[in-house]
């Protein structure tokens, strides 16, 4: 698919992942339609990228009419939605038994209901009107790529809801691939490593140097750019689809 033909639904695309991934479609001459919690943080982008090039909207990924509305809003300003970034997740970190407390059930389900559920929920609405384009040369009519990450194959102590989460991404890949083949959209997953996003933004600089010496080449945390860099390498290679592609430059996780 050609840049300047791009019209993308990022999700989580106020910050982090999303955001660098926004800031790179826009200055490859496509469109966005961002999806975020952080009204503050969407809209300056929104603002900063010119609002003529950027659609922000305020939705929560598991909501259905919240996500319809999102998808409705962006064709009405741009014409049409021929990709999706799911970058939108959160995380959290407890061990199934500490001490003389257990797992939370209810914080497992929310990570499930955002990371994966939210996912496939952005997945379902946006591929049925992807499947209304016109396709380009190659029979394509869209593009889906979502987040997975490392965990989904090295989980450590403390990660059985998000691995859990990430694998199921992962594990969906292939059968969406399939799925929507018929119909000329593709679908992607990619598994970042260690990125340096909001997640490790309040760590002293001595614990982000200590995590970025984990990975073994490049020894630093990788940056949010690299992943759109490759967000954009899926969108432009029409061979590229049912994959999990890491990004982590070769680091295998440790249980802790």
């Amino acid at each position: 698919m050609k840049f300047n033909e791009v019209t993308a639904l990022v999700t989580g695309g106020a910050s982090g992942l999303g955001k660098a991934t926004v800031e790179l479609i826009v200055e490859s001459g496509g469109k966005a339609i961002i999806i975020d919690q952080n009204e503050e943080k969407g809209h300056a982008l929104a603002e900063k990228l010119g609002n003529h090039n950027v659609l922000f909207k305020k939705a929560d990924v598991t909501s259905e009419d919240e996500v319809t509305q999102a998808i409705k809003d962006g064709i009405n300003q741009f014409g049409l939605l021929n990709t999706v970034i799911n970058c939108a997740g959160i995380g959290v970190g407890e061990k199934v038994v500490s001490k003389d407390k257990v797992h939370d059930l209810g914080r497992f389900k929310k990570v499930i209901e955002v990371n994966l559920v939210g996912t496939f929920n952005v997945i379902r609405l946006a591929a049925e009107q992807m499947i209304k384009n016109d396709p380009n040369e190659e029979g394509e009519r869209g593009v889906i790529i979502n987040t997975a990450s490392v965990a989904a194959f090295e989980g450590q102590i403390g990660q059985a809801a998000y691995s859990a989460s990430k694998g199921g991404i992962v594990g969906m890949t292939l059968p969406l691939a399939r799925d929507l083949a018929r119909s000329g959209v593709r679908v992607m997953t990619v598994a970042p490593g260690l990125i340096d996003t909001p997640l490790f933004g309040g760590l002293p600089e001595m614990a982000r140097n200590a995590l970025g010496a984990m990975v073994p080449f490049p020894s630093r945390l990788g940056y949010p750019e690299e992943y759109a860099m490759l967000a954009k390498s899926i969108i432009e290679n029409p061979m590229l689809n049912g994959e999990t592609i890491r990004l982590d430059g070769a680091i295998r996780m440790q249980p802790k």
